[in-house]
């Protein structure tokens, strides 16, 4: 019954509605007594500590039992005791308190905490808003913890992405040729403007690429390239900003969260959670700030494994739901840069070779970017990121000069490395909410894909988050309970 529930997405009934201002529940002596009904057969009930603002409504028997404040209005009187606090410090005889800055702190209420200032995380803050009704309804706080992605000026003209339109093309030998006529099939139905190209005319096209070995290529024709991504990110960061977004700069320590215990209609019994509270470190500081909130979005992108470790998930028995972890963990990933004035000029797309190295021309003089991913055995140390340049020397660079004889005199001019928010299980992305903590949302493990998916991935959560279900494209199929039920979501041709 279990796995079935799961099939019939789990987790939709106990999130219900009933966030963002449509909690199920009352107030009585610092407890909410509550119910839960969820698809799948799941009943239950639970006894947890009252998140102090949003959904509920408290009555005090010292007033008869009469509503004596609405949670949601702490803002007001918290205005109203700030104002208080400063003019009793300057009266005589008051207390002492100096006024200091505190607009790097985050805010102590907000409706969505989203962990993950990256371009998944600025996607899904720019749907919640541009989605939200009525406009300015929901509270949106992004935390990251990387500083460097605070260096745009909100008033500055907007922002060319440098979008190249130059195609995909991608390599495939005898072995994977049926594999890419199925995918440019899938391709071409969803309305993508690919072809397929035979050897000869692949060497008609690009008399640069040596053949030997490729059976089949596909080349996409139209809006397909590459871009920019720190502008993109800059730009949705500027946009996001001017919609009310608001950001911090901190590290998410601390989930506080409260637990029930339900059973399925077959009686096994599971743990609920709700996250009431995040715990946000400070940048140089000892401190940390509460955030009270409705919702999480983990967009953490490779640390989203550690940040559902601090929610609870994963931490049961083998085997269970309640001990399946999100299986994404952090990959290094190097990008080399080279110059070569022989190169292929400037109608390079974007190569893929069927050994798995990649490259595309990078400006017009002559330079190219590339690069191969590792095998399982090769992965390198992801404590650092060093540069390992005898990758180069020996994976990338001889399956490339093979493809592309006049890379045989490259010269290597400058290297880098990054991380990979990388999906253990099946290397794609984790879409939607968590069955057993129920006000978590997961956009990550898109394992070097995240930029290209970003757009969707982001519409799918907040239309997810606001309406209770995908609207616009499917993307059940990435739910985290594949994971438990074993069932992978496979794609093929990739790098």
């Amino acid at each position: 019954m279990l796995r079935r529930a799961l099939q019939l997405g789990l987790g939709r009934g106990l999130l219900g509605r009933g966030l963002l201002g449509r909690g199920l529940g009352t107030h009585r002596g610092g407890s909410t007594l509550g119910k839960v009904e969820g698809s799948g057969g799941y009943r239950g009930s639970w006894v947890a500590p009252v998140s102090s603002y949003v959904t509920f409504r408290t009555r005090d028997p010292a007033h008869d039992g009469k509503t004596v404040g609405r949670l949601g209005e702490g803002d007001q009187n918290g205005k109203v005791s700030e104002i208080k606090k400063k003019i009793q410090s300057v009266l005589p005889g008051g207390a002492w308190n100096p006024p200091y800055d505190t607009s790097y702190l985050p805010p102590e209420h907000s409706d969505v905490v989203i962990v993950g200032g990256g371009v998944i995380g600025l996607s899904v803050a720019y749907w919640l808003k541009r989605l939200e009704k009525p406009r300015g309804a929901i509270r949106v706080l992004v935390v990251e913890r990387d500083h460097t992605e605070y260096l745009a000026v909100v008033d500055d003209p907007p922002l060319d992405i440098q979008f190249n339109p130059s195609g995909y093309l991608l390599l495939a030998s005898e072995k994977g040729a049926a594999v890419m006529e199925s995918n440019v099939k899938v391709q071409r139905q969803e309305g993508a403007k690919v072809c397929l190209m035979s050897p000869e005319q692949l060497r008609n096209k690009f008399p640069w690429i040596n053949t030997e070995g490729v059976a089949l290529a596909s080349y996409g024709m139209e809006y397909e390239g590459w871009f920019d991504p720190w502008c993109l990110l800059q730009g949705l960061r500027r946009k996001v900003q001017s919609m009310g977004v608001l950001f911090c700069h901190g590290e998410v320590t601390r989930f506080v969260s409260s637990s029930s215990h339900t059973e399925t209609t077959s009686g096994e019994e599971v743990t609920l959670k709700r996250i009431h509270e995040v715990h946000v470190k400070i940048d140089r500081s000892l401190e940390y700030q509460p955030v009270e909130c409705a919702l999480v979005i983990n967009a953490a992108g490779a640390w989203s494994g550690q940040i559902a470790e601090l929610a609870g998930v994963g931490k049961g028995p083998p085997g269970t739901l309640q001990g399946t972890k999100l299986p994404v963990e952090r990959r290094k990933r190097y990008v080399y840069l080279w110059h070569c004035p022989q190169g292929p000029g400037l109608e390079t797309p974007f190569i893929v070779d069927a050994s798995g190295a990649y490259f595309r021309r990078e400006g017009l003089g002559n330079n190219y970017l590339g690069g191969c991913s590792p095998t399982e055995e090769e992965e390198p140390d992801p404590g650092n990121l060093e540069v390992d340049h005898d990758f180069f020397q020996d994976k990338v660079w001889p399956p490339l000069a093979q493809r592309v004889p006049a890379f045989e005199t490259l010269k290597v001019r400058s290297a880098w490395a990054g991380y990979y928010d990388y999906n253990t299980f099946d290397q794609n992305g984790v879409v939607g909410p968590h069955p057993l903590v129920v006000n978590m949302y997961f956009a990550t493990g898109f394992s070097g894909h995240g930029l290209q998916q970003a757009p969707a991935v982001g519409r799918a959560v907040a239309e997810m988050v606001l309406d209770g279900h995908f609207q616009t494209i499917n993307l059940s199929p990435f739910h985290f309970s594949r994971f438990y039920l074993g069932e992978k979501v496979q794609e093929h041709n990739i790098i």
